[in-house]
C-alpha cells in the first residue's frame, strides 16, 4: 500500500527547443492510487524570498485533495498528517519544488499543506478536489513544536530559512492553532504517512 503523499517526478521528453511534459491524466493517476476528480485550478506569486504559505487544510465535507507544483523558482513544499487515531499523526514529510525540477506533491484530504519560497518571485499552481470553501477552511501554526518529522526530529518543521531570518507571513498563518488545539475532523483510513521516493 502506498503513502497517502506521494512526490511525482515528470517524465519529460526534450530535443534542442526544450522540453514536453504530461502534468495530469486522469487514467495515469488512477493507476498509481490517486483517483479524486479535480475541479479548481490556483496560482499563486510570492514576490519575497521566504514567503511562508500555510499550514492550511478544508474540513469535511469540504476536504481538498491537492495536487502541487511550482512553475517559478523554487519551494520546500510540506505536508503533515491530521488524521485523527493515526499512528503518524503530527508527523510530516517535505520536498523541493521548482521549475526545474518540475516534480508534483500530491496532497490527500486530512494533510495540512504550506510551502516556504527559497526564491523570490515564485509561482506555485495547484489542482484542487473541492471548490474553496470560507466556512471549512482550517490551519495549524507553521512553527508549532509539536510538529514532528516522519521517522525523525521533534522540534517542528525544519523550514529552510536562515537562522535569524523571518518568514513573510499573512495575518492569518501567524494566529492559526497549535496541533494540541485542533479537534481533527479527519478520520484515518489505514494508511500511514511514508517518507517521499
Amino acid at each position: 500500500m502506498s503513502s497517502p503523499v506521494r512526490l511525482l517526478p515528470p517524465k519529460r521528453f526534450g530535443d534542442n527547443r526544450g522540453w514536453f511534459t504530461e502534468t495530469y491524466n486522469r487514467e495515469h493517476f488512477v493507476a498509481l492510487g490517486i483517483d479524486c476528480i479535480f475541479v479548481q485550478d490556483n496560482h499563486s506569486l510570492s514576490r519575497p524570498v521566504h514567503t511562508l504559505r500555510g499550514l492550511h487544510f478544508q474540513t469535511p465535507p469540504r476536504g481538498q485533495d491537492k495536487l502541487v507544483r511550482c512553475i517559478r523558482g523554487r519551494i520546500f513544499d510540506v505536508a503533515v498528517d491530521v488524521r485523527r487515531g493515526s499512528p503518524t499523526y503530527g508527523q510530516w514529510v517535505g520536498a523541493e519544488l521548482s521549475a526545474e525540477n518540475g516534480h508534483q506533491l500530491f496532497i490527500p484530504i486530512g494533510f495540512a499543506h504550506g510551502f516556504v519560497t527559497l526564491e523570490s518571485d515564485c509561482e506555485v499552481t495547484y489542482k484542487c478536489s473541492d471548490t474553496y470553501a470560507p466556512d471549512h477552511d482550517g490551519g495549524i501554526r507553521w512553527n508549532d513544536p509539536a510538529l514532528t518529522a516522519l521517522g525523525g526530529q521533534d522540534g517542528g518543521i525544519d523550514w529552510p530559512i536562515p537562522p535569524g531570518a523571518s518568514p513573510e507571513l499573512s495575518e492569518k498563518d501567524g494566529r492559526q492553532p497549535l496541533l494540541a488545539d485542533f479537534d481533527s475532523p479527519f478520520p484515518y483510513d489505514g494508511r500511514p504517512l511514508a517518507p517521499l521516493t
